[in-house]
């Protein structure tokens, strides 16, 4: 009898993942959308051959509040100062204190800077912006009137992104908030009140996988 030969352990294979896919080629196709991007979103800083995939909008509900109570307010000091004399008698108010243009230059003031508030709102709402490129996903931040900044996340360290609607309204007018977590730092990014975010999700998630196999990313999207 020949004697049993020993079983050898079985051998561990790791396959690394290159951190760098391949670069994409500058095809005419991909310099097109590249230049089409580039004039599109000028304020974007595009890599060569680097073009925008999608623009992820805010839904206009994320302004109702503000644009309401804004004109809520300004409604409301126009109709005292047009009722004064109404006012002014109920309180038994008399000579110069009586007089609706005592109360002028006050309405008309608190007017403009609510209105002033209504525009910054509008302005940091719609300014706040979402792109997914072929290599990258690219988020305008805009904390202020005067304050501004860019977050740049490359398709290859997208861990995972999902999206979350949280209430009946957000189903109803379909709106939500994008999560992104990346590898290594864990860090996570939130765009909120993005229109249509189920959509935008599959496209995203489509992206990054194609973008670590190294395939063309968003080529067919138009």
């Amino acid at each position: 009898m020949n004697p049993e030969t020993p079983q050898q352990p079985p051998q561990l294979v790791q396959m690394v993942r290159p951190l760098d896919p391949p670069k994409q080629e500058m095809t005419p196709e991909v310099r097109r959308r590249h230049e089409a991007s580039m004039r599109a979103y000028p304020f974007l800083n595009l890599s060569d051959g680097e073009y925008v995939v999608r623009a992820m909008l805010r839904h206009p509900i994320g302004l109702l509040i503000p644009l309401l109570l804004g004109t809520f307010l300004i409604a409301a000091a126009l109709t005292i100062w047009f009722n004064y004399s109404v006012i002014a008698d109920n309180l038994n108010l008399r000579g110069s204190a009586a007089d609706p243009a005592a109360i002028f230059l006050p309405v008309i003031l608190f007017c403009v800077l609510v209105g002033l508030g209504m525009f910054v709102a509008y302005y940091v709402y719609v300014n706040n912006k979402f792109f997914l490129t072929n290599e990258s996903v690219i988020q305008e931040i805009q904390d202020s009137l005067f304050s501004r900044h860019e977050q740049t996340v490359s398709l290859a360290n997208i861990e995972d992104a999902s999206y979350i609607k949280s209430n009946i309204i957000q189903h109803i007018f379909d709106y939500g908030s994008i999560r992104l977590s990346t590898e290594g730092d864990e860090t996570t990014y939130r765009f909120t009140f993005v229109s249509h975010p189920k959509g935008h999700i599959a496209v995203l998630n489509n992206a990054v996988e194609a973008f670590k196999l190294g395939r063309p990313v968003g080529l067919n999207d138009d």
